[in-house]
């Protein structure tokens, strides 16, 4: 199949992690596979498969106004229309909501290829503005899907955005994780036989790691062996180091930034923590589980209560309440048992959310797409 992939960038987020990994996988089985990006290609953070052809519009410039928007996203409609044409896919995917908006503006008439979109969040928690919300309520439904992570997000795309079809995918887990720069080695940063509670993501507010690092601050004097570490990169770190700093002093608290190697931490974390106020499907606890990491995590409305089986590979807590968080957390933290009881079931992620069976998923649209164009 030949299968053209659309999205913002391949910077070092979730959809972008998704975004290559299905494009190294389809390219690996001798798929024709491009890489359509708004961004340049500069700004790429995964490796792809020499196989991929990637293609940047380098047309991701912010905009100075009402008028300038308009005027930027019609070029990025048409240059994306050039390069469907030029491409001619069977199958165009696009991931995330505006760039579901712009594919289905771009292969107005293009009646051969299949169109698929992919909501990757939660939409109520993400608004868009008047505009945008009003376009993705009227183009949803010139796409042939619309893929959605979790029920939740169907149900809600099926009330709001009336496509055509809205299965349910969720994300692969990808184990073991590809490595590759920058790398941070965790021997680096953290000491022998020190316990390693780990939490990964943008340091963005939306994953709320200023609560996670008062929870800690709480609960840490009672558990002098443990650490808490957390990977990633964001407009939050001055705050975030500065709050870890005054909360325990240097050592126990640490920011390692933004790691190509992100396997290697949770091979050496004895523990994992999710506590976003709101996530689409989170990838990273996916594979924390996958790598046999047990888990705590906050049942946000959608992605982790279905990642994470209460009481059989980690606990779920109910969000915003920091007292639940840090006794789920204690209770694993002070307990050995448990936790390896946990990590032997959580590594059964690595099958139920395995790229194989992911990817076949996916492909089992597509030929769906195709019987029903032939029909």
């Amino acid at each position: 199949m030949k299968i053209l992939l659309f999205t913002n960038s391949l910077g070092g987020g979730g959809a972008e992690r998704v975004v290559a990994s299905l494009a190294n996988h389809w390219a690996g089985r001798g798929w024709r596979v491009s890489i359509v990006t708004i961004e340049p290609a500069r700004a790429d953070f995964h490796r792809l498969d020499p196989g991929v052809e990637r293609i940047a519009l380098d047309l991701g410039r912010p905009s100075r106004g009402a008028l300038d928007a308009l005027s930027q996203n019609l070029r990025r409609i048409i240059a994306l229309r050039r390069v469907l044409a030029a491409a001619r896919p069977d199958v165009a995917l696009a991931l995330m909501s505006t760039p579901n908006v712009l594919l289905a503006f771009a292969s107005l008439g293009m009646a051969r290829m299949r169109t698929v979109g992919s909501e990757r969040c939660y939409p109520p928690h993400h608004p868009l503005g008047r505009v945008w919300t009003a376009l993705r309520r009227r183009m949803y439904r010139r796409l042939d899907a619309l893929v959605a992570q979790t029920r939740e997000s169907a149900a809600w795309i099926r009330a709001h955005c009336p496509a055509q079809r809205v299965p349910v995918i969720p994300n692969a887990a990808l184990w073991p994780l590809p490595q590759h720069l920058p790398r941070i080695a965790p021997q680096d940063m953290c000491l022998p036989r020190r316990r390693i509670l780990l939490a990964v993501g943008r340091l963005e507010p939306v994953k709320n790691f200023g609560a996670l690092v008062e929870v800690f601050r709480r609960i840490a004097p009672a558990h002098p062996e443990w650490d808490l570490v957390i990977l990633g990169e964001g407009a939050q770190r001055p705050a975030l180091e500065a709050a870890a700093g005054a909360a325990l002093g240097a050592g126990r608290i640490r920011l390692p930034g933004i790691a190509g190697n992100v396997g290697d931490w949770y091979a050496r974390a004895d523990l994992y923590v999710l506590c976003s106020h709101s996530e689409g499907f989170p990838n990273c606890l996916a594979e924390a589980l996958a790598h046999g990491l047990p888990a705590v995590s906050v049942d946000c409305d959608t992605g982790p209560r279905d990642i994470v089986r209460h009481g059989v590979d980690g606990l779920l807590v109910a969000p915003g309440d920091g007292a639940a968080l840090g006794l789920a957390l204690e209770r694993l933290m002070e307990d050995p048992g448990l936790r390896s009881r946990f990590a032997a079931r959580a590594c059964e992620a690595r099958e139920r959310f395995s790229l194989e069976r992911v990817a076949g998923m996916w492909e089992a649209l597509f030929r769906d797409l195709h019987v029903g164009r032939r029909t």
